[in-house]
């Protein structure tokens, strides 16, 4: 069966623990729990003094930390930023390239297809008038210079003419434009002037 177990107080239990020999015992765990409360207190203490120079510390190299990785993104933002400014003038040349090359095929075909339906180019123009201006310079050269007539000196006392008021009929319908003559079919550059 089960028997009931009667309490002990603590007094009974520390004399009974203690030896016979008296309080020295008692008085030892004492001075040792209270050797140990003290070193608790200087531990804590230590702690707190040392805890504040130590976050001190680790702020400080934080902010030195900071400044390292800023100074680091700066400089791969400034690689990455020269880097696409290069691809960019790269690609802006090869664009501008080719459409240099483009406008030369179209303008190539354009010219070509004006040349097939017998309209003069530019050069051929400028080519005419180089000629025209040549043939206009020996027609100079051939025709003799006219004198201009000498106005004659009349009597003192002439008067002027009087003027005569003329009235013109001015027609109500224009007149028809005659379309005009077709082109010749040959290049203007195949003309011979001579």
């Amino acid at each position: 069966m089960v028997t009931k177990l009667k309490k002990v107080s603590p007094a009974k239990k520390a004399s009974a623990a203690a030896p016979k020999t008296g309080m020295p015992l008692a008085n030892s765990v004492k001075d040792s729990a209270q050797q140990i409360w003290q070193a608790g207190l200087g531990a804590f203490n230590k702690a707190q003094t040392e805890g504040t120079k130590a976050f001190e510390a680790l702020v400080k190299e934080g902010v030195s930390f900071q400044r390292k990785t800023q100074s680091a993104a700066e400089e791969k933002i400034t690689e990455a930023t020269q880097k696409m400014s290069s691809m960019a003038s790269d690609i802006s040349s090869k664009a501008s390239g080719q459409w240099d090359k483009l406008e030369n095929i179209f303008e190539d075909r354009v010219a070509k297809a004006l040349n097939k339906l017998g309209v003069p180019s530019a050069k051929d123009i400028n080519a005419l008038i180089a000629r025209i201006d040549a043939l206009n310079a020996s027609v100079q050269k051939l025709t003799p210079t006219k004198a201009k007539p000498t106005a004659k000196p009349g009597p003192a006392t002439a008067t002027k003419p009087a003027i005569k008021k003329t009235t013109t009929k001015v027609p109500t319908k224009r007149a028809a434009v005659k379309p005009a003559a077709k082109k010749a079919s040959t290049p203007a550059t195949q003309v011979n002037p001579e």
